[in-house]
């Protein structure tokens, strides 16, 4: 008998919530919380991830709001990320797996934003599982950023076809798909069950879009106490629930 549900989500999404409670909790500095996660969580996390037939994982990072916390905060956290990109993420690759990025990193300073794309570029042929490391990320400003997309594409194309030619409001009609194509997750699939630790019930903006059919998860742990016996229970609690998509 297999001990584990047979309903496996293709996509796991994860709002990395609580680590400055977490830390608090345990009379350490904020950072303390963050760092549980680079050097402890993630690795492992995905590795067991993998074993358990998903294909890809989200996790949102760093907020586009998350730029207003204590200065010092902030310094920390970048500090970190530069860390993470060049050992943490580093170790990702050699154990086969793909990384990919969502949100504008324009805002991050040369540095990040250079060994983010070195990041992507070596691991884009890997295939034990993608994992997605959602980066100055907001889902308005995703979807805003993909409409702004979209009305330069059509000017283009409607130029391009005959500069002398009026264009019609039936030029501009996007379809679904061509929307979905503009985002920043364009060829990857929805989330199937967005996870949220950290005892706050809301998604906060995050995958506005990508999230019409997920699943909800929220739990009252927190981020640095996401271990692969929580995704067990996660996916056990995924395979019971019965998907309608409005049917």
């Amino acid at each position: 008998m297999n001990k584990f549900p047979t309903s496996t989500p293709i996509h796991i999404a994860v709002i990395m919530d609580g680590n400055r409670r977490w830390a608090a909790e345990k009379h350490l500095p904020a950072l303390a919380g963050h760092k549980k996660v680079t050097d402890d969580i993630l690795e492992p996390l995905i590795e067991y991830a993998s074993t358990r037939g998903i294909k890809y994982m989200t996790f949102w990072a760093w907020s586009t709001e998350n730029w207003h916390r204590d200065k010092y905060e902030v310094q920390g956290i970048m500090k970190l990320f530069k860390h993470v990109i060049k050992r943490r993420w580093q170790r990702l690759h050699e154990k086969g797996v793909r990384v990919k990025i969502i949100g504008d990193i324009s805002q991050f300073d040369t540095e990040i934003k250079d060994g983010l794309t070195t990041l992507i570029e070596k691991t884009k042929a890997n295939q034990k599982i993608t994992v997605i490391f959602a980066l100055n990320y907001g889902g308005r400003d995703e979807i805003v950023r993909a409409i702004n997309q979209v009305i330069s594409d059509k000017k283009q194309v409607t130029s391009n076809e005959n500069f002398q030619k009026p264009v019609t409001s039936y030029e501009f009609l996007v379809t679904e798909n061509e929307f979905a194509n503009h985002l920043d997750t364009a060829q990857i699939p929805d989330p199937e069950i967005i996870v949220r630790p950290g005892k706050e019930k809301r998604l906060s903006g995050f995958m506005l879009w990508q999230c019409a059919y997920s699943e909800l998860y929220f739990v009252d742990w927190y981020m640095p106490d996401f271990t692969p016996q929580k995704l067990d229970e996660i996916l056990t609690d995924f395979s019971q629930r019965q998907r309608r998509f409005g049917r």
